[in-house]
């Protein structure tokens, strides 16, 4: 499933290379900056404790460790306040300058399966006990665009 996720943020990378404006043109006051990636999270009733306690385990040493090594360049948790039905709980916001090519996404796996000390079954065990509470309800790519100094 990774894998395929990777896939799917390649492609939307390129489709996005086409399709943002240049920005060399001295008359755009801006420029592209890091990439956004907004996972949209819902949790089951009783269970914000139980995803809270993840995220500030494993979920948060990986993105620490993926900061230290240059590879994303922040990460936040958003609590939607005010959330009207069909809307998620939580989005998770990772930000990150450029996208690994094959060999660095495959040396960046190996590294971080290392990190982590699991194998690729006990990770998909435990993506599969979080399933039970909590549910993807979507993702976005997202780019900044910041101002031009």
């Amino acid at each position: 499933m990774l894998t395929l996720r990777k896939a799917a943020i390649l492609a939307a990378s390129l489709s996005l290379a086409c399709a943002t404006p240049a920005f060399a043109d001295d008359a755009y006051p801006v420029e592209p900056g890091d990439y956004v990636s907004v996972s949209m999270i819902s949790i089951d009733d009783g269970h914000d404790l139980d995803y809270l306690n993840y995220l500030s385990g494993l979920w948060r040493r990986n993105q620490d460790y993926a900061k230290a090594q240059g590879w994303i360049t922040g990460y936040e948790i958003l609590s939607n306040d005010d959330k009207r039905p069909g809307e998620p709980d939580l989005y998770l916001v990772v930000r990150f300058k450029n996208f690994a090519d094959t060999a660095e996404g495959k040396r960046r796996s190996d590294l971080m399966r290392a990190q982590m000390k699991m194998t690729d079954a006990e990770m998909q065990a435990a993506s599969a006990d979080r399933a039970k509470y909590r549910h993807q309800m979507g993702s976005q790519l997202l780019r900044a665009l910041v101002w031009k100094k």
